[in-house]
């Protein structure tokens, strides 16, 4: 395909917006559906023009109460959203009606007949199910949200689910794991559609901290310390989460608390899961990745590496690649600060 037949290309031309759809019904997050919109409404606003036109599906047209009670307004039913040609894109809400959907099976047959003609399908949290339930994640990749991943897996033994991932992409399926989450993967479509300095200006223009790729973890370690730990323990935890980069050798960390160094390691491993090594390394990695996207230039690995006691340059380098899946440098050039010039408005227009 040459260049001037490609999508991009067509796109920068002035191409036909893609169309989006959401399905929403009773008792659905009403986050997992305002939050990718949004997302594909400011790529609109930050482009200038319309890259997307947006649908709210349901299983009648007219208003439905969401999970907390607040109430939406659908605009199309399956048929409606028949005779107007099959969207681009269409995602599935979660949220705790799911449940009761996959058990009425309103939305299967329209899913079914709707899943060969668009180009992505995809789900936010625990709208996986649905999905499943349809048979249509059959042999695929999948992630939800955490509390839900065994539920899944067990419901549906033919899907792979990757209970950690925030967003996880195969063949034309997407799923997310909880609420934000579904943000962040609405986001990797804008980049995927018009590029990373839009998708970019729309993460700024929502005020997110940054886009995250997808394998990152659902939750930090600061959510997972809090849910797993009390006492004693938990004092120590927050004292290493308030100063990372301090000195926290295994015998201080022991002394701390009053225990052989033996004791505390049994205590992480039976409590966390892990190492307090190995605990301790992760926080320090995402401190020195905090660092490195607020940068601008990257500031230089070894001087990373020094500050966060992570060893040398190429120790931080092995150590981010296996936790977040790319070299620093790819993952500054993708989520990095940008300065902005003085004559480029720095909210979208």
């Amino acid at each position: 395909m040459s260049e001037a037949s490609s999508p991009r290309h067509r796109t920068l031309l002035g191409a036909s917006p893609r169309r989006v759809a959401l399905l929403a019904y009773p008792d659905c997050q009403a986050l997992d559906v305002s939050g990718p919109w949004q997302v594909f409404a400011s790529a609109n606003d930050c482009a200038g023009r319309r890259l997307y036109d947006l649908a709210l599906v349901a299983r009648a047209p007219g208003p439905l109460r969401t999970n907390g009670g607040l109430a939406m307004v659908a605009d199309l039913d399956w048929a409606g959203l028949a005779a107007r040609g099959a969207p681009d894109t269409l995602l599935v809400a979660g949220g705790s009606g799911v449940f009761a959907e996959c058990k009425a099976g309103h939305h299967l047959e329209g899913l079914r007949q709707m899943a060969p003609r668009v180009r992505r399908l995809g789900a936010i949290c625990t709208g996986a199910f649905l999905l499943a339930r349809a048979g249509l994640l059959d042999g695929r990749r999948a992630t939800t949200h955490w509390r839900h991943a065994e539920a899944l897996a067990q419901a549906y033994p033919t899907l792979s689910v990757e209970p950690d991932a925030l967003y996880v992409a195969d063949r034309g399926r997407y799923t997310s794991a909880g609420v934000t989450a579904g943000i962040d993967l609405a986001l990797s479509l804008v980049e995927a559609d018009h590029g990373g300095e839009l998708a970019s200006r729309v993460a700024r223009e929502l005020v997110m901290f940054l886009h995250r790729p997808g394998g990152q973890s659902q939750f930090s370690e600061a959510l997972a310390h809090q849910r797993r730990t009390s006492g004693p323990l938990r004092e120590l935890l927050d004292a290493l989460h308030a100063d990372p980069a301090g000195d926290h050798r295994l015998e201080r960390m022991a002394a701390r608390m009053a225990v052989t160094p033996r004791h505390l390691s049994r205590l992480f491993r039976r409590h966390l899961d892990t190492s307090p090594g190995a605990y301790l390394t992760q926080l320090r990695l995402e401190g020195a990745r905090r660092e490195l996207i607020d940068g601008h230039p990257a500031p230089p690995l070894d001087r990373l590496a020094a500050r966060w006691r992570l060893g040398g340059a190429e120790q931080l380098r092995r150590l981010f690649h296996r936790r977040y899946g790319v070299p620093p440098s790819v993952y500054h050039e993708r989520f990095g600060a940008r300065t902005v010039p003085l004559e480029e408005p720095t909210a979208c227009p």
